[in-house]
């Protein structure tokens, strides 16, 4: 089913029962995020709360906190979108009249998914001068610096190609016109505003909340950087996004959404942004970020403000990242054809764990795929690969950690990369952005044909003994060689 907007796509919803309307007053800050809590770790409906207090409008939660409903968004599976993608590439490359016949559904679909252009929208109906205070915007929990916009997806343009990026960034408000814009690394805002601030320019942005919700999952998916979102969304729906000029900047914004933040960027600003909790479990750090200075508000007369909760996993960013990794994941083996699955696990922040079974076609191929992997888009923030043969499931865990008991020894199945690029949130560096990374080859021949001990107490293993081995028991420990202790201890 195709959603021209987000409150079809509720109404939707509350008729299959999976959205229930919260009348009594809730406030923004802190109780909103308690009770999303609660019915999200019940694998609850969606919760649209009327009577935000302070507010003039109501704010949806818990949007996409099943895979049902992201199934519902989508119109599918996750899987056959990156599946249908791939297959098609494939079957065109080289191109043939058969193949193309055979593709015929796909390559229309790609014809038409070139967002649109209108001359009217529901997203202006009102045009108003800034004032965050009237928004529900939440302050999620106690440590928070302040209230975010923890849905606001971040539009921007490249200052001379003009190529869109969508992303996905918190906004922590400063005032009733101001914001912090959290740029993370690797993302296309910041490599716009880098590009726009070295040239002396200031960047026009347009903050989106609440849209269709096709386009909503499109602002979090690690699309290569050149890749326009909102022709992805097209894509995926079948029909281009209708977009609309601007009211103040000079680009297009989607017109059927909910609000839309027009204002810029300024060259050289920087203000103190956060601690904010985040989706690694913890506070991130105060740090400077530039800052977002909003010229003028357009929104729908009766507009939903949308939002989300980050935080210790599980939270709604589990079944967006898995559906992220199901739509783009099969793309890399066009790249490394010789990769058959992978899993970046939800558990850790998708970044810090990536399990990845693949074929050895030549000596040492997989090493290359793990470096090919490291550097590509994205995937380069990962902060622990584990490499699996082709016949193992990386969504299997338990089969993950016998793998790496049988088959992986430190001295020659260990890479560590001291220094190398990290997600701006990960915590364990004591420099932003920068820090280690590990590769963990457990796709070879079995060098310990003992099953691994069940049961073990980690606390009263002996960290002496001579070798290195991981134990499930509740808990994942590792033990080392006294020679590579020193490598372990460099570990950050």
């Amino acid at each position: 089913m195709l959603f021209a907007g987000l409150q079809e796509f509720l109404s939707h919803l509350e008729s299959r029962g999976q959205l229930k309307r919260v009348r009594a007053e809730v406030d923004p800050e802190l109780e909103i995020t308690e009770i999303t809590q609660r019915v999200l770790l019940d694998r609850g409906p969606a919760l649209l709360f009327e009577n935000p207090k302070g507010a003039s409008m109501p704010v949806v939660m818990n949007l996409f906190g099943t895979m049902d409903r992201v199934r519902a968004a989508l119109g599918r599976e996750p899987a056959e979108i990156g599946h249908e993608i791939l297959s098609t590439l494939e079957r065109v490359n080289p191109p043939s009249l058969k193949s193309l016949w055979d593709s015929r559904s796909m390559l229309r679909r790609a014809l038409f998914a070139h967002p649109s252009r209108v001359s009217s929208a529901p997203s202006q109906e009102t045009v108003s001068e800034p004032d965050l205070t009237r928004f529900p915007i939440l302050k999620c929990w106690p440590g928070d610096a302040g209230r975010f916009i923890t849905y606001g997806m971040t539009l921007t343009q490249h200052p001379k190609t003009k190529r869109r990026n969508l992303g996905l960034y918190r906004l922590q408000v400063f005032g009733k016109d101001q914001t912090g814009m959290h740029w993370q690394s690797m993302k296309g805002g910041r490599s716009h505003y880098f590009d726009a601030e070295r040239d002396g320019k200031d960047l026009e942005v347009a903050v989106v909340i609440g849209a269709d919700p096709v386009l909503m999952m499109a602002a979090i998916l690690p699309l290569p950087e050149d890749v326009d979102e909102m022709t992805f969304a097209g894509f995926v729906r079948g029909k281009g996004v209708p977009l609309v000029r601007a009211k103040t900047l000079d680009m297009m914004v989607p017109a059927t959404a909910e609000i839309v933040l027009e204002g810029t960027v300024p060259v050289g600003e920087r203000r103190v942004e956060g601690p904010f909790g985040d989706h690694f479990g913890h506070y991130s750090d105060a740090a400077e970020f530039p800052v977002f200075h909003i010229r003028k508000v357009t929104h729908r007369r009766n507009a939903v403000y949308a939002a989300t909760v980050v935080g210790k996993p599980p939270q709604e960013d589990k079944f967006l990242g898995i559906a992220a990794g199901e739509m783009i994941g099969p793309l890399i083996k066009v790249i490394n054809p010789n990769i058959v699955g992978m899993c970046a696990y939800a558990g850790a922040g998708f970044h810090n764990l990536l399990v990845v079974s693949l074929k050895e076609r030549h000596p040492k191929e997989v090493l290359k795929t793990a470096m090919s992997l490291l550097g590509t888009g994205q995937l380069s923030l990962t902060k622990v690969m584990v490499l699996i043969g082709p016949d193992r499931n990386p969504a299997d865990f338990r089969a993950v950690l016998h793998d790496l008991w049988q088959r992986f020894t430190p001295e020659d199945h260990m890479w560590l990369l001291p220094f190398a690029p990290l997600d701006t949130l990960d915590f364990t560096s004591f420099k932003m952005h920068v820090g280690s990374k590990l590769v963990l080859d457990a796709s070879g021949e079995i060098r310990c044909a003992v099953e691994p001990p069940r049961n073990v107490d980690p606390r009263r293993y002996d960290a002496r003994i001579d070798d290195w081995r991981l134990l499930s028991g509740g808990f994942l420990v590792v033990v080392v060689r006294q020679h590579a202790r020193a490598i372990v201890a460099n570990l950050v």
